[in-house]
C-alpha cells in the first residue's frame, strides 16, 4: 500500500465570462474550468485559460489565484474543490511537470479548437494546445491519480470528478471561501 502523505488541490470554477457561459450552454455541469493547486491558499493555481482577465482571446498555460485575475474581475465566481491524496513521489512528480510547464509557458496556447472536438466527441489534436481539464487529466494521468480511459483531447470537467483519495473540501461562492489569504496569514495583514 502507497504511503499516502501529501495533498493536491483540484479546483472547478464557474466565473461567469461569455466562454463559461457558453460553455455551460452546451454542457449539463456547473463549473467548466479546473486548475490544480499544491496548497489550500489557492493563491498558486495552474491551468489552461485567459493570460489577462480582460482579453478572452490571449489564453495559454497560466498561474492563477482565487483572489486576482478572471476570479477577482467576476464577485459571482463559484468554485468546487478537491482535496487529492497522493504520495511524495506523485506531489514532486506533478510539481515537476508543472514547473516544467511554466517555465516553458511561451510555447503552450489555449485549445480553443479542441473544445469544438468535444462538442463532436471528435479529439482535435494540437501540438503544445491544451484546454484546462485536458491539462489538468494529463497530470493526473501520468501520475496515477485517475483511472479514466479517455483521449485527453475529450475529457471534460466532469470526467475528472472521478478520481480516488478525494473530498470535497469546499463548495461555493469563492467569497465565502474559509481559505482567503488573511485568514490563512493573519500576521500580514
Amino acid at each position: 500500500m502507497k504511503n499516502n502523505n501529501k495533498n493536491i488541490y483540484l479546483v472547478f470554477s464557474k466565473t461567469g465570462t461569455w466562454l463559461s457561459r457558453t460553455l455551460n450552454l452546451f454542457s449539463p455541469i456547473k463549473y467548466v474550468h479546473s486548475s490544480i493547486s499544491f496548497d489550500e491558499s489557492f493563491n498558486e493555481m495552474y491551468s489552461f485559460g485567459r493570460k489577462t482577465p480582460n482579453n478572452p482571446f490571449s489564453g495559454g498555460f497560466v498561474k492563477e489565484s482565487l483572489y486576482e485575475g478572471v476570479f477577482k474581475r467576476f464577485k459571482k465566481s463559484e468554485c468546487m474543490i478537491f482535496k487529492v491524496s497522493v504520495t511524495e513521489e506523485q506531489f514532486n512528480g506533478l510539481k515537476t511537470d508543472v514547473e516544467f510547464f511554466y517555465k516553458h509557458r511561451e510555447r503552450y496556447h489555449y485549445n480553443f479548437i479542441g473544445l469544438f472536438g468535444i462538442l463532436f466527441n471528435r479529439p482535435i489534436i494540437r501540438k503544445n494546445h491544451y484546454f484546462c481539464s485536458q491539462f489538468v487529466y494529463i497530470l493526473l494521468k501520468k501520475h496515477n491519480l485517475v483511472k479514466l480511459e479517455k483521449h485527453p483531447e475529450l475529457v471534460t470537467i466532469i470526467d475528472l470528478y472521478d478520481i480516488d483519495n478525494k473530498s470535497i473540501i469546499f463548495e461555493g461562492f469563492i467569497t465565502d471561501l474559509p481559505y482567503t489569504p488573511k485568514t490563512l496569514y493573519p500576521e500580514i495583514f
